[in-house]
């Protein structure tokens, strides 16, 4: 099953059971689908003369692409997080936080900062160079979507001043 699929079916049946946290949380994230769906076929339709069917179908949303949304959603909760954090506000902190759980569910598995550095370091041995953007160009294919990339550029900084 794909995982736009998925988070269809799990928002009908949160809808279902009377989940609020789920709901919310699924409602926003399809918002974010739908937006995110429709640039992208503006923009096919701007670059390319394709017909309706053809510009739907270059259109539908692949699971890397909702991956890097997913990230993008969790990464603005916990920017407002931060932000509650300095208004004392703990209500809308626990709002958030239950939010990026729900969120985490449709992330593939996570690896944990030891085995993002154990790939860092193949990955600059391999590449033989100590240039970030050489060595950020080789890594993001292997690690895209298991692992938050600012976490992967940080590891990539430390080895490289090593």
């Amino acid at each position: 099953m794909r995982l736009k699929e998925k988070i269809e079916k799990d928002f009908k049946e949160a809808l279902k059971r009377g989940d609020p946290v789920k709901i919310r949380a699924l409602k926003l994230l399809k918002a974010s689908l739908f937006d995110f769906q429709q640039r992208k076929r503006y923009k096919l339709s701007q670059k390319e003369n394709l017909t309706e069917e053809e510009l739907k179908e270059k259109s539908e949303l692949e699971d890397e692409e909702i991956i890097e949304i997913l990230f993008s959603e969790i990464k603005e909760r916990e920017k407002a997080i931060s932000e509650f954090k300095k208004g004392k506000r703990e209500d809308l902190i626990k709002k958030e936080e239950e939010e990026i759980k729900v969120l985490k569910e449709y992330l593939p598995p996570q690896l944990s900062p030891a085995e993002v550095e154990k790939v860092v370091r193949e990955t600059i041995e391999k590449v033989g160079k100590k240039e970030m953007g050489l060595v950020m160009k080789e890594l993001v294919p292997k690690i895209k979507g298991k692992a938050e990339m600012g976490l992967v550029s940080q590891i990539v900084q430390k080895i490289l001043k090593e």
